[in-house]
């Protein structure tokens, strides 16, 4: 079975931590649907989840990358910008958390203190689903987007500057309209069912459509091709597709979020990226021995009849 065709089964459950000891979800391994999990306490993955139906295939350019130990978490490309935020947003000593004052009548947004302009990149996003509210959106932008705005509205895709996914509705935003539902592989409904959720209505209409909706986890991994120019999202390890087609190339893009919600406290870390050129054989190789594996047989690489120095390898890149 090639890395092409491999899909992402659930992770463990999140937790959050202080900038000191951040515990994160490292991809840990393949096994044929490609499982992915905690590496600090080994669960398995959930089999409630609703995201791995929804699954795409991926490239062996995305499995090796979302199979890569992560960055060091001081990296620069994860922090929030200071000067690209709200005035409503507050930002932690070391810039990997946001959180928005209870301001009233305001929509505020934040993005990253690093873009990208080529490379395939991979940032995790941790919004605690208690603390969204209406409109909570993440997504990409160029360097101009606006951050503020009066009202309680979508901020981050209200523009031709940015691209947002609101987590409550499932709705993609660009350029001030709401292009689809996302993932896709599920039943359409009307615009003013959409609506209907918004307004908090009562309606059978607003049943139909709460009953459709997905649930969208604390964590979520942005996942940004610039070299594409695509945007998608990975959900409980199962990543949904392509968001966003036909991006601008060339051009600095950064991750962005938008909240309305007094007391949200947003989470940034960025995973790891690669180049346009294809992955190392040694990579493809590491990642077909941890397929052959299995997700239970990972801490059984030493008994693999390779040289030190390849186990090694396998088990520093776990």
């Amino acid at each position: 079975m090639s890395a092409h065709s491999l899909r992402y089964l659930p992770e463990g459950s999140t937790q959050k931590h202080n900038c000191s000891s951040l515990r994160l979800f490292v991809p840990m391994g393949v096994s044929p649907s490609v499982w992915l999990y905690s590496r600090a306490d080994d669960s398995p993955p959930s089999s409630s989840s609703a995201f791995p139906p929804l699954a795409v295939s991926i490239s062996s350019r995305l499995a090796v990358t979302l199979n890569s130990s992560p960055i060091a978490p001081g990296d620069s490309r994860s922090r929030w910008s200071s000067t690209h935020c709200s005035p409503s947003f507050l930002l932690s000593g070391c810039k990997q958390e946001v959180t928005r004052s209870p301001v009233e009548l305001s929509t505020d947004g934040v993005r990253a203190e690093m873009g990208v302009k080529s490379g395939l990149h991979v940032w995790e996003v941790l919004w605690s689903p208690n603390q969204r509210g209406s409109h909570a959106v993440i997504g990409i932008s160029r360097q101009s987007c606006p951050l503020r705005a009066p009202g309680y509205d979508v901020l981050i895709g209200r523009d031709p500057q940015s691209w947002g996914w609101e987590l409550k509705t499932n709705q993609l935003w660009h350029a001030g309209q709401s292009l689809d539902l996302y993932p896709g592989k599920r039943r359409r409904f009307h615009p003013e069912a959409v609506e209907d959720v918004r307004t908090m209505s009562s309606t059978s209409s607003h049943k139909k459509m709460a009953q459709t909706l997905l649930p969208i986890p604390e964590r979520v991994l942005l996942v940004l091709d610039a070299d594409a120019g695509t945007l998608g999202f990975v959900v409980d390890g199962s990543f949904l597709g392509e968001a966003f087609k036909d991006l601008p190339r060339g051009v600095e893009l950064f991750p962005a979020v938008s909240s309305v919600r007094g007391g949200a406290s947003i989470r940034l870390r960025y995973l790891n990226g690669a180049t346009r050129d294809p992955p190392a054989l040694m990579a493809l190789c590491g990642l077909s021995i941890r397929q052959y594996l299995g997700q239970k047989r990972q801490n059984e690489m030493d008994k693999l009849p390779l040289p030190p120095r390849l186990q090694h390898y396998l088990l520093s890149n776990q």
